[in-house]
């Protein structure tokens, strides 16, 4: 072996010019003289081939373009735990008793014979005494730890560990988790993002971690799902991991989990297929937060599904293509509340009951017409919508059922026209009355100037319309597009719509 390299080097990892990679390969490279390490990078475009050289395979690679060769004097393996500990945070006791210091940004102060560490980024304390470590929170993000061997050769000290981060490391499997156990004992608390690893990798590891409870696996390697042991999981993370939407399912077991993060997955469908629309599934079971921010949802029928999560209460949704339905945002998250009946924070917006009430409203107004074309009637003991419309609207039937208001306001707005008062408002044309029009809803807005040019018998000029609503008294809603009908801006039976000119 070479001078400097440990014998173990094949799977240690390595950090050159700031950048950490893991050896695949120690010997020489013909035709140059001397030891080479071939290490793959964690970063694949900061190496330049996949192992090979000169038509020899030395090494693979995950990606085509990840290996290097490199001289074992320009890397360094690190140090170990200990020594890091004792360079970072070692003092005299004797000097700063009960004094207080600051040794790289980190609080330190000191009490009787203990210290205690104050890591003011994650508000956790830590407990050192001569005698023994006492520590609650340990951050080894970003290291050269290899194993989860030499892992628990470190945690086996701390008995009180709760909260791990091993962020943008490369651990190898144990061979026996089960031996490791004693390391993890009140473990319950686990970071692991950007560790390049797979799910099957995570289940082989999870029987070391016994009273897991929170586990974050951003951004690795994670595409199935396939069986699951992490029963006392409360908190799942796995934004920005390729996951296969029908994977999901596999996880669903999951009695005790109340939060899972779904973010920038390339998610496009979820689907409970074990009961209809309307019903409540027995996948979940205890799921009340969810992100799919950042996905493919494109179609409406994918949030009627989370409708069936019975503890949904809060989601997270945006930057879907659904919420820019009709290049409107707007109507869209009216649309959602009121197809997710239980939801009380969306986007982490706490959703007011008089904002769920007009959500619910306008919906049922908005699907009024579909609803009576496919059988829907204000008798509703002989009401029997298509089997097509209750997928599509699963909902529709139980609000209307449920609110004789709401029952009323799409009979109305089915019925007859809308009653509008036209309130001129300019500058010294006082004299102007307001006009008092009856309009379908579905009239186009272009078409509605051209009537008030006629009406208020206007000079040539730009129209600006906006309304009021006697729902939401003294704001003022602008109507802003010429192509849309009345009904798309939710103006009601008796609302005021302000016109504006300029002479």
């Amino acid at each position: 072996m070479a001078e400097g390299v440990p014998a173990d080097a094949v799977g240690r990892r390595v950090q050159c010019d700031g950048e950490r990679a893991t050896v695949r390969y120690v010997g020489e490279v013909p035709p140059t003289q001397g030891p080479w390490l071939g290490v793959e990078w964690d970063e694949p475009g900061r190496g330049k081939h996949d192992g090979s050289h000169g038509g020899v395979q030395y090494f693979t690679c995950r990606h085509p373009t990840s290996g290097s060769f490199v001289r074992p004097q320009k890397v360094s393996f690190g140090v170990d735990y200990l020594t890091a500990v004792m360079k970072r945070y070692q003092g005299d006791l004797e000097e700063v008793m009960n004094e207080e210091i600051t040794i790289s940004r980190k609080t330190i102060e000191w009490k009787g014979v203990g210290k205690v560490l104050q890591k003011q980024r994650w508000e956790k304390r830590l407990y050192l005494s001569p005698v023994n470590l006492y520590v609650i929170h340990l951050d080894l993000t970003g290291n050269l730890l290899s194993s989860w061997v030499t892992v628990a050769a470190i945690t086996e000290q701390l008995e009180e560990l709760k909260h791990l981060l091993l962020c943008y490391n490369r651990l190898s499997p144990p061979p026996e988790p089960l031996s490791l156990t004693h390391a993890f004992t009140n473990l319950c608390i686990l970071s692991l993002k950007s560790c390049a690893l797979t799910w099957p990798q995570v289940l082989q590891c999870a029987p070391m971690w016994p009273h897991l409870e929170e586990l974050y696996l951003d951004s690795n390697n994670i595409s199935d799902l396939p069986d699951n042991v992490l029963q006392s999981l409360t908190i799942l993370h796995l934004s920005n991991n390729p996951l296969d939407s029908e994977s999901l399912v596999q996880i669903a077991e999951l009695s005790r989990l109340e939060e899972l993060n779904l973010a920038s997955t390339g998610l496009s469908t979820i689907q409970f297929s074990d009961v209809p629309p309307g019903s409540k599934t027995a996948m979940f079971p205890s799921l009340r937060n969810l992100s799919i921010a950042d996905n493919k949802v494109s179609e409406w029928w994918v949030i009627n599904e989370l409708d069936k999560l019975k503890s949904l209460v809060r989601l997270s949704c945006q930057r879907n293509p659904v919420m820019e339905w009709g290049n409107n945002p707007a109507t869209a998250i009216q649309f959602l509340i009121a197809r997710v009946a239980q939801l009380k924070f969306l986007c982490s917006c706490e959703i007011q009951p008089e904002e769920r009430r007009g959500a619910e409203l306008d919906y049922c107004k908005m699907f009024a017409a579909e609803w009576l074309e496919n059988g829907g009637q204000r008798d509703l003991e002989k009401s029997h919508p298509s089997a097509e419309f209750t997928t599509q609207h699963p909902r529709y039937e139980t609000l209307i059922q449920s609110d004789s208001v709401l029952l009323l306001r799409v009979w109305e707005k089915n019925a007859s026209c809308l009653s509008i008062l036209y309130h001129p408002t300019i500058i010294n044309e006082e004299d102007r009355q307001p006009v008092e029009k009856k309009l379908p809803g579905s009239m186009i807005v272009q078409k509605v100037k051209g009537l008030l040019y006629r009406l208020l018998k206007l000079p040539a000029s730009e129209l600006r319309l906006s309304y009021v609503s006697s729902k939401m008294e003294g704001k003022e809603i602008v109507i802003n597009n010429d192509l849309k009908p009345l009904d798309f801006f939710s103006i009601e039976d008796g609302d005021q719509v302000l016109v504006r000119w300029t002479c």
